[in-house]
């Protein structure tokens, strides 16, 4: 998912500093472009510990480089960013860029009369100092998501503030609103580009505020601004510096996989004999798929869904303020003021979609929990107990993995060990290569500092354990460099805590025509390899890791004029479409085989570590057996209406607090109660609420951080935009995936447009038709 700084959403041009963002998740609450993972691993010594076949014996650059890197190493036209900030020179910078684009507003605004206003005298200098400021903005924001000094993430997020603040300020100067405003009655020819921006440009200073009298109103409405902005920079520091956890024995923690308890920390004095369990991701979800005890899953998630509960007020507090700014600009509520910049255009367009898909799925749920409710039964009853008549939250990841074994011979963990990071990350760039014409070279070592422009190698990363890439086009698409790409893949303390990708610095044409390349990073939270294994994906990891990377190069192969449409910035409706379609090479039999490398092969001191546990069993083979694949692929659409009703869940409270019919309404709503409420609803799966504990008992909402980030009325686009994705995949690639001549066409109908134009227009160019929601359907077996 993307995730955008809320208030750089409806900002002017000179306002598109945003941060990208993408979260993730699977069930717990928000579910990222699908799923989460993604570390890169260093390989463990290579000294042969065990006797193994020459075979299992590979190199660390070999892993990631070696098919995709040129004979020799190219340094690229143009130097990485550098990483080299500290608390004071993040907020002295900002205030430099800040005083840097206010001269050039109040230039603008001084030298340009009413009646020489034009595209090129007023929008057009506005848009060369967005692009320059993004250069550094983005990583001076940047910053607070991935660096371990707490003071330097303060300054950061300072820093993002100031940004805002500056912002706010800009996107109600009334000055540059009248120029801009004389600059569109012209009616010029232009560029279809700049004439996007012109426009957008115009209804944005509207949309902030503009179209209202000056005086008290305007005044009010800048102040609610304001406001949000620091309940947002508040709302998801308490996220990224969330750092509980809940105490276990060994026993209370049976059943969840050694790996994880190995990772865990060891408790001491109270807590002698126990283990701590976070509620980052590594250690909550194999807990709630894995731990026999229901009553520890049960902690778990509830524990989970209080984690952030400082959020609370902060996430009301929103909903009012973005209420009451709506209201004042005369939209009869947040959502129609949202959704009428994005396909969907009215809210009643989403409520269909939303409700015609809710039931569609109904029956298809009810259907799926008696199914699991009766395994569940079966299950206690065999342990001598009795059955509670009730299938709960914290049942569901346990019993759902559990019939995947039971009915569909899957075993994740042994799935997981042909998916090891390095290996799985190395096949992806392979995909992306010759789909797309692309080259990745891993740069390491010396070559960072040649490249580096202060001459250290260390500057060109925030963090030791993160990788970078360069990356070119190949000779058939002209050798040409394309960008930088960045793998920040483990979890620590401090860092941003599901998988996003950031945008560092955008794409755009400068000044004097020559262009600006982009650099993009995946920031994610992954197991972290061990002496014995290496860092294994789950199935649903290896998705959302190649979802997350098609986000990454739908950043780089990006070619728009203007920063303000680069790569991923489109509309929320369809961002998610490019990467979601990516998603089905990861149910290709063929590309599974071609992703996967079973861990043992990788080093003798993997191979003697699974020898040590696999006891007499055959050593396995080295890419994923064909009876697992099959096993896998037939699992995908199992407990499909359940998985769908959840993220219906998220989408129709989305709406329900942001579409209230008056502004008391919002006032007197109770929001922990309806996001409950809501969720026993639509999925059917009980919660506390059935213990006799009311529907107060969780805070989902205050851990909800995509409608802090971007997706406010806009959660529907996860759903609505896999309509989009179905049809593109199934018109165009589901006979052959490989398919060079439509991927290419692909990267430069859909990928490379960013946000250029119309999005509509888009799909109908590379579709050659109006999209059609059949493929989706059928896809759930609702056609």
């Amino acid at each position: 998912m993307l995730r955008i700084s809320p208030f750089w959403l409806a900002l002017p041009l000179f306002l598109g500093l945003v941060l990208i963002l993408a979260p993730a998740l699977r069930f717990p609450a928000l579910r990222l472009p699908l799923r989460a993972a993604r570390p890169l691993s260093p390989s463990p010594s290579s000294a042969r510990l065990s006797p193994a076949p020459p075979s299992r014996t590979t190199s660390r650059k070999t892993l990631t480089t070696a098919t995709m890197a040129p004979a020799a190493f190219r340094v690229p036209p143009q130097a990485p960013p550098l990483f080299t900030g500290t608390p004071d020179s993040v907020v002295a910078d900002t205030k430099r860029l800040i005083d840097l684009s206010r001269a050039v507003q109040d230039q603008v605004a001084h030298d340009v009369s009413h009646d020489a206003a034009s595209f090129d005298s007023v929008v057009l200098p506005l848009a060369h100092d967005e692009n320059t400021m993004a250069l550094e903005s983005h990583i001076l924001g940047f910053y607070q998501s991935v660096s371990t000094d707490s003071k330097l993430r303060d300054a950061s997020t300072e820093a993002e503030r100031l940004m805002n603040d500056f912002g706010i300020e800009a996107a109600m100067r009334e000055d540059l609103y009248k120029l801009v405003d004389a600059a569109v009655k012209k009616n010029q020819k232009l560029h279809p580009e700049s004439q996007k921006l012109l426009d957008k440009e115009h209804k944005d200073y509207v949309r902030n505020g503009l179209g209202l009298p000056a005086g008290p109103q305007r005044d009010r409405f800048k102040d609610i601004k304001k406001r949000l902005s620091e309940i947002g920079l508040e709302f998801q520091k308490n996220l990224n510096e969330e750092n509980g956890g809940l105490w276990f024995t060994r026993d209370e923690l049976a059943g969840v996989p050694e790996d994880v308890l190995s990772g865990l920390k060891k408790g001491e004095g109270e807590h002698e004999g126990k283990l701590r369990l976070t509620f980052k991701y590594p250690d909550l979800f194999p807990t709630l798929k894995y731990a026999s005890d229901p009553a520890t899953r049960k902690a778990v998630l509830i524990a989970n869904e209080n984690k952030c509960n400082q959020n609370i007020p902060l996430f009301k507090e929103t909903l009012l303020l973005r209420d009451e700014a709506a209201r004042l600009l005369g939209y009869p509520n947040h959502a129609a003021f949202r959704i009428e910049d994005k396909m969907a255009k009215t809210p009643k367009t989403v409520d269909d979609f939303l409700g015609d898909l809710r039931q569609r799925l109904t029956a298809g749920g009810a259907d799926e929990v008696k199914t699991l409710k009766a395994m569940k039964q079966k299950d206690i009853e065999s342990q001598n107990k009795q059955f509670d008549g009730h299938y709960f939250l914290w049942d569901h990841r346990f019993y759902d993995r559990m019939m995947l074994e039971k009915d569909y011979s899957l075993d994740h963990q042994l799935i997981a060990e042909y998916f090891p990071l390095q290996t799985t990350i190395r096949g992806m760039l392979e995909i992306f290569e010759q789909i797309f014409g692309l080259v990745f070279v891993e740069i390491e070592g010396e070559e960072r500092a040649k490249i580096s422009t202060s001459g250290k190698a260390e500057d060109i990363v925030w963090h030791e354990e993160v990788q970078v890439f360069s990356v070119w086009n190949d000779e058939g698409e002209g050798s040409g460099f394309v960008g930088y790409l960045y793998l920040d893949l483990f979890p620590r303390e401090g860092k941003y805590g599901h998988a996003a990708n950031f945008n560092l610095q955008p794409g755009f044409i400068q000044k004097d025509g020559s262009r600006r390349y982009p650099a993009t990073a995946l920031v994610c939270n992954f197991s972290k390899p061990t002496d014995k294994k290496p860092s294994l994906l789950k199935h649903d990891e290896v998705v959302t890791l190649f979802h997350e990377l098609g986000h990454g190069i739908h950043d780089l192969v990006s070619k728009t004029i203007y920063s303000r449409f680069h790569g991923t910035n489109t509309v929320r409706d369809f961002v998610e479409a490019p990467s979601q379609m990516l998603e089905n090479w990861c149910w290709t039999p063929s590309q599974l085989k071609s992703l996967s490398k079973h861990y043992s092969t990788l080093s003798p001191a993997y191979y003697k570590a699974w020898k040590e546990n696999a006891g007499n069993k055959p050593d396995p083979k080295a890419e994923i057996p064909d009876e697992l694949i099959t096993n896998l692929i037939r699992t995908k659409h199992v407990n499909a209406a359940l998985f769908n009703l959840r993220q219906l869940h998220f989408g129709i409270f989305d709406m329900a607090v942001h579409e209230p019919k008056d502004h008391d309404a919002i006032k007197d709503m109770k929001i922990s109660e309806t996001y409950n409420r809501l969720r026993k609803e639509i999925a059917s799966l009980d919660g506390p609420e059935v213990l006799g504990q009311g529907y107060d008992w969780g805070h989902g909402e205050a851990t909800f951080g995509h409608l802090m980030g971007g997706y406010d009325a806009g959660y529907y686009g996860y759903l609505s935009s896999q309509v989009y994705s179905t049809d593109m995949f199934y018109s165009v690639f589901k006979d052959d995936p490989m398919n060079k001549k439509e991927g290419r066409r692909y990267r430069y109908t859909v990928l490379e447009k960013g946000g250029s134009q119309d999005e509509m227009t888009t799909l109908k160019e590379f579709l050659g038709r109006d999209p059609k929601p059949d493929a989706f359907y059928k896809e759930l077996g609702l056609m």
